[in-house]
């Protein structure tokens, strides 16, 4: 029998953008715009069975700090987070971590960052599986090429947030 947990969440709008957050005891679990991409990655989590519950002030730290990135008075985030995944994603999610405010970097050179310099391609799938969109600065990380890839809430919005981020 796989333990209970509970995680909360909290669904906000900034600059007219739907987010929803969610968190457990131990950090934030989740990032994203729709509860479908909640209630997917909740579905997709093994080893334990997750309880959603909406709670407002659970999730409420993290949503300050979000709305302060939002609003310029923040750059980096301090609050603990809960990855789930991998040891492989898990080393490529904390690798993104490094990645300064601002700045970008290649797919390759995030394999390089976590020694495993051929691994291109699985170090791109990781990414594409980040759970914790903008905490997680996936969005910082474009083709060799200069052109923007993948990113799970749109192209759109990955070159806003480095558009954001460049001009601030």
């Amino acid at each position: 029998m796989q333990p209970v947990v509970s995680w909360y969440y909290q669904k906000i709008t900034i600059n007219t953008e739907p987010w929803i957050l969610a968190c457990s005891e131990q950090g934030l679990t989740f990032v994203g715009q729709t509860e479908q991409e909640l209630i997917n990655y909740v579905n997709k989590v093994k080893g334990q069975e997750i309880v959603l519950i909406e709670n407002e002030s659970k999730v409420a730290p993290y949503i300050q700090q979000f709305e302060e990135y939002f609003n310029h008075q923040r750059q980096s985030f301090t609050l603990p987070l809960d990855l789930i995944g991998t040891g492989f994603q898990k080393a490529v999610w904390k690798s993104l971590l490094t990645i300064p405010y601002g700045q970008t970097q290649y797919y390759q050179a995030v394999a390089k960052t976590i020694n495993r310099p051929q691994a291109t391609r699985a170090v791109g799938h990781a990414i594409g599986t980040n759970p914790l969109l903008i905490f997680v600065p996936c969005h910082r990380v474009i083709g060799k090429n200069k052109k923007l890839t993948g990113f799970r809430a749109g192209l759109g919005l990955k070159n806003w947030l480095l558009e954001f981020e460049k001009n601030n």
